[in-house]
């Protein structure tokens, strides 16, 4: 997208949280240059990184730790402190789009009931989840991080199985990644994927399914199911 970088300074610089929510309905979203860059600049990819829903897939192996439920998950009882675990250097990752602005951006639309966190806890310890954006029945999933193995993708089956009892239609992973194929993400042209954003928008879904308690295996159940929503 054209749009100049801009500075989003204490408190909100005239970029807001409506300012956010107007740019995911439009179909672009927010990225730091980097950790230290207080400037926003926003993105609109030619192709769009979706999972859709009645499509989603979990391999084999994942599926059996998923079941075993050997770790909590919770939903947005530590959401800055995801916010704060994505935004982490890591190997290969040195930086990070998720800059001051940025933060202070999602964590006011998580006090709004706009973005959650999928947390994964072991023995109290946070040890992997992700975040995102919901706006009608679209989810605009964020950044994930993981601090032991499939803590992130536990994360995401239970966020695409509250995701479908709820109602929601839309799961936007904004770019495709290897990690992501795996489960079924695609890539679609831009204008297409607009289409699909205009119709999600559009409806409501049943915001208490994101929070009501769930085992690992009702999580694969509604993960997998392609029309399962909840009354």
């Amino acid at each position: 997208m054209s749009d100049p970088r801009f500075s989003a300074d204490e408190p909100f610089g005239g970029f807001g949280p409506d300012e956010l929510l107007d740019c995911y309905a439009k179909g672009v979203f927010p990225m730091g240059e980097a950790r230290d860059d207080p400037r926003i600049f926003l993105v609109e990819p030619e192709q769009r990184g979706i999972i859709p829903l009645d499509r989603f897939h979990v391999p084999t192996r994942l599926r059996r730790t998923v079941r075993a439920d050997s770790v909590t998950v919770r939903v947005d009882t530590a959401f800055d402190a995801v916010l704060d675990a994505c935004a982490a250097s890591g190997p290969g990752r040195e930086d990070s789009w998720i800059n001051a602005p940025i933060r202070r951006l999602y964590i006011e639309l998580n006090a709004r009931g706009q973005a959650h966190s999928i947390e994964v806890w072991r023995d109290e310890h946070l040890v992997g989840g992700l975040y995102g954006v919901t706006l009608g029945g679209a989810f605009f999933g964020e950044s994930m991080f993981s601090r032991e193995r499939d803590a992130s993708k536990i994360a995401l089956v239970h966020l695409v199985a509250r995701l479908k009892r709820g109602g929601w239609r839309l799961l936007d992973t904004q770019f495709l990644t290897g990690h992501l194929s795996q489960f079924g993400a695609i890539e679609i042209p831009q204008a297409a994927y607009l289409e699909l954003l205009h119709a999600a928008c559009m409806r409501r879904p049943n915001v208490r399914s994101m929070f009501n308690p769930m085992t690992g295996s009702e999580a694969l159940f509604y993960a997998l199911h392609p029309t399962i929503q909840a009354s």
